[in-house]
């Protein structure tokens, strides 16, 4: 299972969220590119990064794609990066600046033809985020509600061409509750054939274990985003990496 530590950007600073609320910010470091390197260091193979100014605004932001790019020349992990990700042309802007794949949300869920293009045009190289809080697809930086139930959604999209999800309880995202293994197995089971990312709610290495036993009915979850985890100590990367 791919384990994807993140980093979430906010004023060129990493951050994590409590529920996705701006208001319940907690700055880990005011050096994110170091932060990269230790993950890194601790045997990460990918990076989780989100520009949640981005998020906000609508279009990823220039102290944060700085930031970005002294990740990908200096620590040299593949990124796969999300916030304010709305246009095949932002789309083509990350790959081109050496993003290995960019996370579609907002667009997604507004504009159907937009995203049946980015995947023809993409394939593998995006993601689609699947925000939901009680069931439904959030969307604008989690600010809003689609109205649309996730599990319709994701089977949508994969009608459309998805090829990998990321599936986000924002309720649990921040809060060190534990993964919600029931939404994230209904969200695994209507899309059999695609790959889907778990995020929110790591909290101890019981919900690794949890996540790789549900493979076993699951088998197309391939990977977990673990960030406030990380960063409050209730687990260390290596000792992640070990259970994988």
């Amino acid at each position: 299972m791919d384990i994807y530590p993140a980093i979430d950007l906010k004023g060129g600073k990493c951050v994590r969220l409590s529920q996705g609320r701006f208001d319940e910010v907690t700055t880990y470091s005011e050096e994110p590119v170091r932060m990269a390197q230790k993950w890194k260091d601790a045997g990460a193979k990918w990076l989780h990064v989100v520009d949640l100014d981005g998020a906000r605004i609508g279009s990823p932001q220039t102290q944060n794609l700085d930031i970005v790019r002294q990740m990908i020349r200096r620590v040299g992990l593949p990124i796969q990066f999300g916030g304010g990700v709305r246009s095949a042309e932002i789309v083509e802007r990350m790959l081109n600046i050496g993003v290995a794949r960019a996370v579609i949300g907002t667009a997604a869920a507004q504009s159907p033809d937009l995203a049946a293009g980015i995947f023809t045009m993409y394939g593998e190289k995006v993601a689609v985020g699947v925000d939901a809080r009680d069931g439904v697809v959030a969307v604008q930086g989690w600010l809003e509600q689609s109205g649309e139930n996730a599990v319709t959604f994701v089977q949508r999209m994969a009608g459309l061409g998805a090829k990998r999800f990321i599936f986000t309880d924002i309720a649990r995202d921040g809060m060190l509750q534990g993964v919600n293994l029931l939404a994230l197995a209904q969200i695994a089971t209507a899309v059999p054939n695609v790959p889907v990312i778990a995020s929110g709610g790591v909290t101890t290495l019981g919900d690794i274990d949890a996540l790789i036993h549900l493979r076993q009915t699951a088998p197309n979850v391939e990977g977990v985003i673990v960030g406030k985890a990380l960063y409050a100590g209730t687990v260390t990367l290596q000792d992640v990496l070990a259970k994988t």
